[in-house]
């Protein structure tokens, strides 16, 4: 466990060379959770929720784009610092990353392989979640308006990229510091509360918009927000962002089936 756990293989180690030019850490396994890797990996998805929040998440009426609260939210913490804008988030996205890569000294270089690596290793994490989600059936509403479908993808790519940024990167760096740094709390007792403090938060935070809270779908998602912590924590942000956008999409995908 370090400081900073969303690359928990990253980090700059004790020896004289950066980590990246190390022989052990130039495997698929290092470099896939590189922060530049992450960012490159993540950019299309970046890109595809803020175009498809313009063309299949707007509502004509109130002539506005349908967002994820967590995007809301990360807009709403930046304006109360006196930074506002509509891309304030994808911005920080991208310079968190960015500024990672930079202080890492890493290589500006990556491989495709590795990219579609993270992309098949994302859609393979989603399927146990895909399955424990079966035991917790009853409670997914299971018709979705087809009109609605192609709002719901851009909508679950989005929840991808910004709820793993509140409640794991953000969170868990926060709470590392706390944790470690402050209280020097030993690794596994802070990474124990880590995972359980952001799961059980990740869980409560589904109800602030108008869903009714239900507590087979509040252990469901707890469940999740430990699955997905011990994805961010071994395989770092890229794969974590894409493992839940891919469980969303997938969620999306066995509604529209079962209303047919």
């Amino acid at each position: 466990m370090s400081r900073a756990p969303a690359m928990p293989r990253n980090l700059p180690t004790d020896t004289p060379l950066p980590a990246a030019q190390s022989p052990a850490n130039s495997g698929y396994l290092f470099q896939t959770t590189l922060p530049l890797t992450s960012l490159i990996f993540l950019a299309p998805m970046i890109i595809l929720y803020e175009i498809g929040t313009r063309f299949y998440a707007f509502d004509p009426v109130s002539h506005t784009e349908q967002r994820i609260i967590a995007f809301s939210l990360m807009q709403q913490f930046f304006s109360a610092l006196g930074a506002t804008g509509k891309y304030m988030p994808p911005a920080a996205v991208v310079s968190i990353l960015l500024c990672c890569h930079i202080a890492r000294g890493d290589s500006w270089t990556t491989h495709i392989g590795y990219l579609c690596g993270m992309l098949i290793e994302s859609v393979v994490y989603a399927i146990p979640l895909r399955v424990l989600a079966l035991l917790f059936a009853h409670y997914l509403p299971l018709y979705v308006p087809a009109e609605k479908a192609n709002a719901l993808i851009v909508l679950s790519i989005g929840a991808g990229v910004y709820e793993e940024m509140v409640f794991r990167l953000f969170l868990f760096t926060a709470m590392s510091a706390l944790f470690v740094d402050l209280f020097k709390m030993s690794k596994l007792k802070s990474f124990l509360l880590m995972v359980a403090i952001s799961s059980v938060l990740f869980s409560a935070y589904h109800y602030l918009g108008q869903e009714t809270f239900e507590m087979r779908s509040f252990l469901f998602r707890t469940l999740a927000g430990v699955y997905f912590g011990l994805i961010f924590t071994f395989r770092g942000f890229g794969i974590t962002a894409g493992a839940h956008a891919a469980y969303d999409i997938s969620t999306v995908a066995v509604r529209l089936i079962a209303c047919r």
